[in-house]
């Protein structure tokens, strides 16, 4: 099993994926009545922020199980977890602003969507800076997770504001509402998206197992 899922046929599987998931949301979907071509950033925009959400749950999941186990590897999962969701969220949230501009006329407000999402960049964004700046491997690994446990707690936080708030962000959209290939372009974004968090993680888990083996010996050589 391991060996179908390597790095590698993760990566060509996203890569396809992503192909298909392009062609149907830009020549397959059908244009929206209401908001014209510029609807088609849902195409990316929500599944990059599904990722987001997909990774920070990865590094709290991750963060939980290293507190109980204390093994290195399990830090390793989380660091590379945090990582490729940040590039993810800020995607999300750079695409929102794009979307936003010519939707409601400005690049950015702050909508209760807009606010919590953009603390939960700076949360994880901190959570890395933390680990940057910590030498003590295992210290940084406890002072980390502690972070990755209670920053997850602002996702929810993010996915339930336009149900909670009045906001200018539109509430979560029912499948029965949207043409089938539209639906169709969607899922396969997310699809792709959880595809490219995979290979990702994947490869950043195996970089960050060698940073730690390298810092070990530059410490054992001191």
């Amino acid at each position: 099993m391991s060996r179908i899922f390597t790095p590698k046929s993760l990566g060509v599987a996203a890569g396809l994926t992503w192909g298909v998931a392009l062609w149907v949301g830009l020549a397959v979907a059908p244009t929206d009545h209401i908001m014209g071509q510029v609807q088609r950033i849902m195409y990316i925009h929500v599944p990059a922020a599904w990722s987001g959400f997909l990774a920070f749950f990865l590094v709290f999941v991750a963060s939980i199980a290293y507190l109980i186990r204390r093994d290195a590897r399990l830090d390793h999962l989380a660091h590379a977890a945090a990582e490729v969701g940040v590039v993810f969220m800020s995607l999300a949230i750079v695409l929102g602003a794009v979307w936003g501009k010519p939707t409601w006329g400005v690049w950015w407000t702050w909508d209760p969507r807009l606010t919590s999402a953009a603390v939960l960049l700076a949360i994880y964004l901190g959570y890395l800076a933390m680990r940057a700046f910590t030498d003590e491997p295992e210290r940084r690994a406890r002072l980390c997770a502690a972070v990755g446990i209670i920053g997850f707690l602002d996702v929810p936080l993010v996915y339930l504001s336009v149900l909670w708030w009045r906001t200018l962000h539109q509430a979560p959209s029912s499948p029965e509402t949207i043409a089938r290939p539209m639906l169709m372009a969607l899922w396969l974004g997310v699809f792709a998206f959880t595809l490219m968090l995979a290979f990702f993680t994947t490869v950043r888990y195996q970089t960050a197992h060698w940073e730690a083996e390298l810092e070990l010996l530059e410490v054992s050589h001191v």
